[in-house]
C-alpha cells in the first residue's frame, strides 16, 4: 500500500488526508503546530492517523509522496531532507486533481484573487452551475473532491500552492497583477515570485485560457518573453471593455474592482454565461470580509477594515480609494516590503499614520521624515486609541497593514475581526 503523508493539518492537509484516505492509501498526517479541535475530529472519524507538537522523521522520510501545507517553506529542513531523497513533493490542489474531471477555473495574483474568485464563483452560482469554491477560501480542494461532486470548481490560488504543482492544469487560468510580496520565501529575488505566478498557465494548450491583465508592466515584460500555449485574453483599460454594466452600476467600487470585474466577466464569457447573467451579478456581488468593508461611523469618523491588505501594493488600491483626509493603520510582520510605493498617496491622504506591531522600526525608518503626525504602537488597542484621538469629523480611519499579522494576530481574519470589533465598542 502507498504511504502518504501530509504535512500540516489545516484546511487543505486536513483535506487531502481525508481523500488520500478514501483513495485506499496508508495516510500519515503531522503538524509541528497544535491541529485545531475541528481538524483533529475530523481526522479522528475519518481513522486517519495523526501528530501534533513535532515531526517525526521516522514516519515521515518512509513516504511515497509527501502532501506539504502552502505555509511550510521549501527550505524547511524536513523538505531538504525529503527532496535530497527523491520523495514527490506536492500541494493538496495537486493531488485534489488526480480525482476529479471537473473543470477547473483558477486565478492568482498580488492582489484583488479573493474578489475575482468569489466573484466568479458568484457568477456561476447565479447562473445554476454545480460548482465548488476552493483555494485559499472555501473547504479545500481535496474535502471536496472526496465528499461533493461539482462540474466546476473556482480556485484561488497563491504562489504557495502554485510551487508545488506539476501535472495540474487550468482550464482557466487568471493573472490579475504581479507586485512584489513574499519575498522573504523566495529568496528576496522577485523574479522568482512572477516564475510561481505565471506557474498558473503551466501544462496548458490551446484549448484552455490564459485571461491576463495586458497593462501590468511585470505580466507584460514577462509576456514579451514567454510562448505560452493558452488562447490569450488581455483585460485593462485600453483594451476592448467586456463589461456588459457601467462602471459605476457595478457593485464593487474603485479602478482596482473595475479590473477585477473585467477578469471575472471575460472568465464567463468563456464559458457561455447569458449576458443578462452576469450583468446581474456585477450589480449585486456583496464583496468580501476585510477588503475595504465598512466598519462603521463614529464620532463622525469612517471606519473600514482592510486587514487583507497584506502587502504594499493593496494598501496602494486602498488609499487610492479613500476620497476624505485619511488616518492610516499599517504594521505587522514584514515580508520584505517596499513602502515607497504608497508615499505619493500617503503624502495626499493621510494626515496621520499609526503603527501596529511588534517591530516598527523600517516604518519609522520610512516615513519618518514625511512630516505627518506618526502614533507608534505595538497592539491593538492603543492602535484604535490612537487613531481615534488623532481623527477629525468627516476623516476615514483605514486598517490596511501592508503586512502580515502573525506579529499579533492567527491571521489577517483575526486582526479585522478583532479591529471591527474594538471599533464597534468605541
Amino acid at each position: 500500500m502507498k504511504r502518504i503523508v501530509v504535512l500540516g493539518a489545516g484546511e487543505s492537509g486536513s483535506g487531502a488526508a481525508i481523500l488520500a484516505k478514501e483513495k485506499g492509501f496508508d495516510v500519515f498526517v503531522s503538524d509541528c503546530g497544535t491541529i485545531s479541535d475541528p481538524y483533529r475530529a475530523l481526522l479522528d472519524q475519518n481513522g486517519v492517523q495523526w501528530e501534533d507538537g513535532k515531526h517525526s522523521e521516522e514516519l515521515i522520510l518512509n513516504a511515497d509522496e509527501v502532501i506539504k501545507s502552502p505555509g511550510i517553506p521549501l527550505t524547511a529542513p524536513l523538505i531538504q531532507k525529503l527532496q535530497a531523497q527523491g520523495t514527490p513533493i506536492i500541494s493538496e490542489i495537486e493531488f485534489a486533481a488526480r480525482y476529479t474531471h471537473a473543470k477547473m477555473i483558477c486565478i492568482t495574483g498580488s492582489n484583488g484573487k479573493t474578489t475575482t474568485t468569489s466573484l466568479i464563483f458568484y457568477i456561476l452560482k447565479q447562473a445554476g452551475l454545480n460548482v465548488g469554491l476552493a483555494g485559499n477560501i472555501g473547504n479545500s480542494l481535496a474535502l471536496q473532491v472526496a465528499h461533493e461532486d461539482h462540474d466546476y470548481y473556482v480556485i484561488e490560488l497563491s504562489s504557495f500552492q502554485l510551487d508545488n504543482m506539476y501535472d495540474f492544469k487550468a482550464d482557466i487560468a487568471i493573472l490579475l497583477n504581479i507586485t512584489p510580496d513574499h519575498l522573504d520565501r523566495y529568496d528576496y529575488k522577485f523574479q522568482n515570485y512572477v516564475d510561481a505566478k505565471f506557474r498558473i498557465t503551466r501544462n496548458q494548450t490551446k484549448e484552455d485560457s490564459f485571461i491576463y491583465w495586458a497593462e501590468d508592466p511585470v505580466i507584460d515584460r514577462e509576456m514579451k518573453k514567454i510562448q505560452l500555449g493558452a488562447t490569450l485574453y488581455p483585460y485593462g483599460f485600453t483594451q476592448p471593455n467586456p463589461l456588459p454594466v457601467g462602471e459605476d452600476e457595478l457593485a464593487l467600487k474603485g479602478r482596482h474592482n473595475v479590473l477585477n470585474s473585467m477578469a471575472a466577466t471575460i472568465a464567463a464569457n468563456v464559458m457561455g454565461i447569458k449576458k443578462e447573467v452576469i450583468r446581474e451579478s456585477l450589480m449585486t456581488f456583496q464583496g468580501v470580509p476585510h477588503r475595504l468593508q465598512y466598519v462603521a461611523t463614529v464620532r463622525g469618523v469612517r471606519w473600514i477594515n482592510d486587514s487583507k491588505a497584506t502587502n504594499v501594493n493593496s494598501c496602494w488600491y486602498a488609499l487610492e480609494a479613500m476620497t476624505t483626509p485619511t488616518v492610516l493603520i499599517l504594521g505587522g510582520k514584514d515580508k520584505g516590503n517596499d513602502y515607497s510605493e504608497i508615499d505619493e498617496l500617503v503624502k495626499e491622504k493621510c494626515h496621520t499614520l499609526v503603527f501596529m506591531g511588534l517591530h516598527n522600526e523600517k516604518l519609522r525608518e520610512h516615513f519618518g521624515g514625511f512630516g505627518l503626525n506618526i502614533i507608534d504602537t505595538d497592539n491593538l488597542h492603543d492602535a484604535i486609541q490612537g487613531a481615534y484621538n488623532a481623527a477629525r469629523e468627516g476623516d476615514t480611519v483605514l486598517l490596511s497593514p501592508c503586512c502580515a499579522s502573525f506579529d499579533l494576530f492567527k491571521s489577517y481574519e483575526d486582526r479585522g475581526e478583532q479591529f471591527m470589533a474594538a471599533v464597534r465598542a468605541l
